[in-house]
């Protein structure tokens, strides 16, 4: 699963890179479920960017409490939580790297997921709007897939990064079944290293929260 990442490039570098306008939301290092995530859908024909709030509830759910970080590639055109999000309702959620924990003995260590060569990137997501308490309330999840060999070493799922190419088709709601998209992204574009495991605490959110550190032995 992927339960943290980071954002923390200038808005208009996204907004360059993914061709919509910025997002006026502020960098974070440490982003957590229920809080806000800067993506990207379609508006009537057109890209538009927008703030989600992170963990999918379903539109038919009665309560908050029915909610979704994350949907498995394999499982998302069946699940009934998803399957009418993923033919048409599909994001973009930008980032610059995740996090992931691995297990070592009793402890756990946080590491950090990001380009090789530092560009950000998107996360395939799948966005809801619910009307379950008043103000419609527009929420999302990211999608999740097997490992490729770099993400293998620390956990056996890593979230859907989208190469640069493919982002135009996830978007399109031409496209019914995006199964060909939802796969591990090049290992070899991408790094990893040991971070503190302070981050682990959503109220520690800083640039300190991706310096590598030694792994727990």
């Amino acid at each position: 699963m992927c339960g943290r990442f980071v954002r923390h490039s200038p808005p208009s570098t996204y907004a360059e890179l993914f061709g919509v306008d910025p997002i006026t939301d502020g960098p974070s290092y440490n982003v957590a479920p229920t809080q806000s995530v800067a993506a990207i859908r379609m508006a009537d024909g057109q890209r538009e960017s927008v703030l989600l709030r992170w963990g999918l509830i379903p539109a038919w759910a009665k309560d908050r409490k029915t909610s979704f970080i994350n949907a498995r590639a394999d499982t998302v055109l069946q699940k009934p939580a998803f399957r009418s999000a993923i033919k048409k309702r599909r994001c973009l959620v930008l980032a610059d790297g995740y996090y992931e924990w691995k297990t070592v003995g009793k402890k756990k260590q946080p590491y950090y997921f990001h380009m090789r060569d530092g560009r950000p990137f998107a996360f395939a997501g799948i966005w809801e709007r619910w009307k379950g308490d008043g103000e419609p309330l527009e929420t999302c999840a990211l999608l999740t897939t097997e490992p490729n060999e770099l993400a293998r070493t620390v956990h056996d799922r890593m979230p859907v990064i989208l190469p640069l190419a493919a982002c135009a088709s996830w978007l399109d709601p031409a496209v019914e079944d995006p199964s060909a998209l939802l796969v591990p992204y090049a290992a070899l574009e991408m790094a990893c290293h040991p971070v503190t495991p302070l981050m682990g605490n959503v109220s520690h959110n800083g640039p300190d929260c991706i310096e590598p550190v030694d792994a727990v032995p």
